[in-house]
């Protein structure tokens, strides 16, 4: 029978057995054995443990300025805490995502990875905490209770930034079919009926527009996460930090992640209000119900292909049926509601869980964390795979285009000016109940001459407001 190594380590609970191999420790261990909820570690959370890696950084040299730890423990530290956000010891962050506590998990498994791998540094085996220990030293001047919201907070930073690169590609491939569809003539509807005439272009335009209204939202909500409560300790009074601490660190943090950070005005209130994440999920909300309206667009106007819309041709990704031959389904549109979905959903467990914390902290932000990096990551996903397997290979069916134009009777509209509404309503039901063509009846009835008939049904005066004579 194999045997594995081990080392044993003490808690307030009494010994218990660490495999010897490994950077976490006792803390961390009875974590994994009491959370077993979603399958997912916060060490599949890359942002996350850089984040908390910066943070544990930035506290050391923080009490090192202050001459509180002595510099061969920080150099150690800060060296272990490098090597983490470079992409090391991530398998090493083991506690899952949803757990009790407040978070408190995840705080200490990034102390025992920190301070094993520094005492590797400085010469010690995994576990010799009387050389660095990871409350009394990785953890100076720190709680869970500002240290994991501080992290949060960073991780959002870098996951918003994500989002918004991911949101303009698929602006600019948008941008880049209406500039494609320009001359294409439509008929635009409202409540499923035949409007008036519009471009593709215009159409797909306002895709574009959406997505840039919904990056602006976005720059605007980072401004709430940049104030971090770093220095507040348990529940905000600062008990056991230095009176300099707060901003010491605050200073260190913001030049390791380059984000304008700054301390909160006031580190009690900081320290229980979850209002940031609810607003944030609010904005990433936003955008889910906008992405999700513009793929029921799109799979409406290519639906058919024969006895549906039929104006556009999305690109086949793969055969639509196990039973009907030829079909081929609007898949990608499908994927992207699906994450709307999702992300709504995710809204709504960030905004219960804000609300039920009580008094002095919120016990709930582990499950906000991870239900607002899941909305970031997948939202950002869907723009990626929109943009690359749908939008980019979207082409338009001109012919079957200019005969809903030909045939509707919502041209008529633009005729009001020239024929006055009452002409107008005469020649559209005539039309509706004749099936034959607005532009024939409006000549036949000598309501205009053929040559400004012709000219006001130009794609260019159909499509934009214009000049025109008023009738007396």
């Amino acid at each position: 029978m194999k045997s594995f190594a081990i080392r044993i380590e003490h808690d307030l609970l009494g010994d218990k057995d660490v495999p010897a191999d490994v950077y976490y420790g006792v803390h961390t261990l009875r974590a994994v054995e009491n959370f077993s909820i979603t399958s997912q570690t916060i060490g599949d959370c890359p942002d996350l443990i850089c984040a908390l890696a910066s943070v544990k950084e930035a506290a050391a040299l923080a009490n090192r300025d202050l001459g509180l730890l002595d510099a061969r423990r920080t150099d150690a530290i800060v060296t272990a805490c490098r090597e983490i956000r470079a992409g090391a010891f991530h398998e090493q962050f083991v506690v899952d995502q949803i757990q009790g506590g407040a978070g408190t998990s995840t705080n200490m498994n990034a102390n025992e990875v920190i301070a094993n791998r520094a005492l590797e540094h400085m010469g010690y085996a995994r576990g010799d905490y009387s050389q660095i220990h990871p409350n009394e030293h990785v953890n100076m001047g720190q709680s869970t209770n500002d240290v994991y919201p501080t992290a949060l907070k960073i991780a959002t930073w870098f996951g918003i930034r994500s989002l918004l690169d991911a949101m303009g590609v698929l602006r600019h491939a948008f941008d880049a079919k209406a500039v494609e569809f320009a001359d294409i003539l439509k008929m635009g509807r409202t409540q499923l009926q035949d409007a008036v005439p519009m471009t593709l272009g215009q159409e797909f335009r306002t895709y574009a527009v959406m997505l840039s209204e919904d990056e602006a939202r976005l720059e605007e909500v980072t401004n709430l996460i940049r104030e971090i409560n770093m220095g507040a300790t348990a529940i905000g009074t600062g008990i056991t930090a230095h009176p300099r601490y707060g901003a010491l660190v605050c200073q260190h943090l913001a030049t390791i992640t380059g984000i304008p950070l700054v301390t909160a005005p006031d580190l009690i209130e900081a320290t229980q209000d979850c209002g940031a994440f609810v607003q944030v999920s609010g904005v990433l909300k936003r955008v889910a119900v906008k992405l999700s309206k513009v793929c029921n667009d799109l799979r409406l106007l290519s639906s058919g292909p024969r006895a549906g819309f039929g104006e556009i041709n999305l690109p086949a990704r793969q055969a639509g049926s196990s039973i009907m031959p030829g079909k081929v389904n609007p898949v990608i549109p499908e994927v992207v509601n699906q994450v709307a979905f999702e992300v709504i959903g995710n809204d709504v467990t960030i905004s219960f869980a804000a609300e039920a914390g009580q008094l002095q902290l919120n016990a709930f932000e582990p499950v906000i964390a991870y239900s607002l990096f899941r909305s970031l990551a997948h939202l950002r996903a869907a723009c990626l795979t929109l943009q690359a397997n749908c939008v980019v290979g979207i082409t338009a069916n001109r012919e079957r285009l200019q005969a809903s134009v030909t045939h509707s009777i919502g041209i008529v509209t633009a005729l009001n000016p020239y024929i006055g509404y009452r002409s107008a309503t005469e020649v559209a039901l005539e039309a509706h109940a004749t099936g034959r063509g607005v532009y024939e009846l409006v000549l036949e009835k000598g309501l205009m001459p053929r040559e400004q008939l012709d000219a006001v049904l130009q794609p260019d005066m159909l499509t934009k407001p214009q000049l025109f004579e008023p009738r007396h």
